[in-house]
């Protein structure tokens, strides 16, 4: 079912004037702006929607660290330059200021149960986003404006821990039969709860998975809860926007890639090389056929535009939807928690299957080709070869396609599929983002804390879940 985006007037002008009222992370929150929860709501879920789609070097290079696409002229940003750009800086901004403070106000306002757990499950996505992007982050002493201006970091195990305790409380605040939630505010769902409490223990999933090297018991018994509550058992369970055609209510990846005329990307030979290999059916949905059988860009390298492969016509649309969590990911999920013995029901293969099929679905794949695909020795997953974590991580890389975040998510987890090293910089793909550099000057003594407790604000710094660090030969390829 298609959700579609409507933004009113109020909610425009409350995104017009967040740009000045929110600039600064520290202002107080004791004087919100007079704006409705509603407002609030639909103005912070835009804001998550367009940071996590963005494919603006300036704001997001998750596709980069993806190593789905890579640089044309400008190649700082694939070759993993973060000290000498704002990009950290941006992101945290982003997320911290228009998206969970307008959350936080929104839920000071909130008249019911229904609409306070629906911020929170937002607020737990982007917390959780945050620790997975920078680690140990300002979680219990964040938010609170002049009454604390250096707020001091967590540790993100500390986090997620707190996040799980979150989110299930979230999950029984909901109730379908209760008051209700936002509901035409509501641009994900529209104001469907039963929707919501499917996405809520979709978040609890995921939660509990990305911890389960670190603490499985935790994570079986979150895992196992989650899917007894009931996740996604198809793609329209999706968390998706549905975007329009006029700005400012566009895909922030046309705006990027059609109105500003530039020719910045092309695909990379990381995942062309790779889908060619399988004779992936996604190819004419997420590639352009500009270059007869596919060409990608060397990773890094100065690529010209003209002689690789470009990004395929569908998400130079400016209407392609966005997404935050989707059918294909719980599948793979649950492919990992099988492959582990948690009781989910099915089998490891059953839910690859099902996952792969529904990426091809979700892309317009024919259920013809996607069959012959999983018929494919080198894809089935009694033939692939492989450990578990390689045969799910590389098909799960590839299904995050267009999320980027994601996709550098799960290669982090399995450390699958093997990635290049950037072509000028030969630096191997980022375990984080660094810490933004006005850190070290506005929170000097909690930013230096923070760096010794993780081992150092460097971008090959591991956050707590990453704990398959093997590195070395197989790791990483020079193409």
């Amino acid at each position: 079912m298609k959700k579609y985006l409507f933004l009113f007037t109020s909610v425009l002008l409350v995104s017009c004037a967040s740009d000045d009222k929110y600039e600064d992370l520290n202002r107080d929150p004791n004087n919100p702006t007079q704006v409705s929860a509603d407002a609030l709501f639909t103005s912070a879920t835009k804001s998550l929607f367009d940071q996590m789609e963005s494919t603006n070097v300036n704001t997001n290079v998750f596709r980069l660290f993806a190593q789905y696409w890579t640089e044309t002229t400008y190649v700082d940003e694939s070759n993993y330059d973060l000290v000498t750009r704002n990009i950290p800086s941006n992101h945290w901004t982003e997320m911290y200021s228009n998206v969970l403070y307008d959350l936080k106000d929104a839920k000071s306002m909130a008249d019911t149960d229904n609409k306070k757990a629906m911020i929170e499950v937002l607020e737990v996505y982007t917390w959780q986003q945050l620790v997975d992007t920078f680690g140990d982050i300002p979680y219990t002493a964040a938010l609170l404006g002049a009454a604390e201006p250096t707020p001091a970091y967590d540790n993100d195990t500390d986090i997620y821990a707190d996040l799980l305790v979150r989110i299930n409380a979230a999950i029984a605040l909901l109730d379908a039969s209760g008051e209700d939630g936002f509901t035409s505010s509501d641009v994900i769902y529209g104001g469907n709860i039963n929707q919501w409490e499917k996405f809520a223990n979709a978040v609890k999933l995921k939660l509990a998975m990305r911890m389960a090297d670190v603490n499985s018991t935790t994570a079986q018994q979150a895992t196992q809860q989650a899917v007894a509550a009931g996740v996604f058992t198809s793609n329209a369970d999706n968390a998706i926007i549905q975007y329009q055609g006029s700005t400012p209510n566009t895909n922030p990846i046309w705006v990027d890639l059609v109105q500003s005329g530039r020719s910045d990307f092309v695909v990379t030979n990381t995942i062309v090389d790779y889908m060619n290999n399988l004779s992936d059916p996604r190819r004419e949905f997420f590639f352009d056929d500009n270059i007869p059988g596919y060409l990608g860009g060397p990773y890094g390298e100065n690529n010209s535009f003209s002689q690789y492969t470009h990004i395929g016509d569908v998400m130079h649309d400016p209407t392609f939807r966005g997404v935050l969590l989707d059918y294909a990911e719980v599948e793979f999920l649950l492919a990992e928690a099988s492959e582990r013995g948690y009781s989910v029901g099915g089998t490891a293969e059953s839910h690859y299957n099902t996952a792969i099929t529904a990426s091809m679905d979700d892309w317009g794949v024919s259920s013809v080709n996607a069959a012959n695909y999983l018929a494919n020795p080198s894809v089935a997953y009694g033939t692939a070869s492989g450990t578990w974590r390689q045969k799910i991580g590389l098909q799960f890389w590839l299904a995050m396609y267009n999320r980027g975040f994601e996709g550098w998510c799960v290669y982090r987890k399995y450390d699958a599929p093997v990635m290049n090293l950037a072509a000028i910089s030969e630096l191997p793909v980022p375990k984080r983002y660094t810490y933004p550099l006005r850190e070290q000057t506005l929170n000097g003594t909690n930013h230096a804390a923070a760096a010794a407790a993780i081992g150092g604000d460097e971008l090959e710094t591991p956050v707590f879940w990453d704990t398959n660090n093997g590195g070395g030969a197989g790791r990483f390829a020079r193409r």
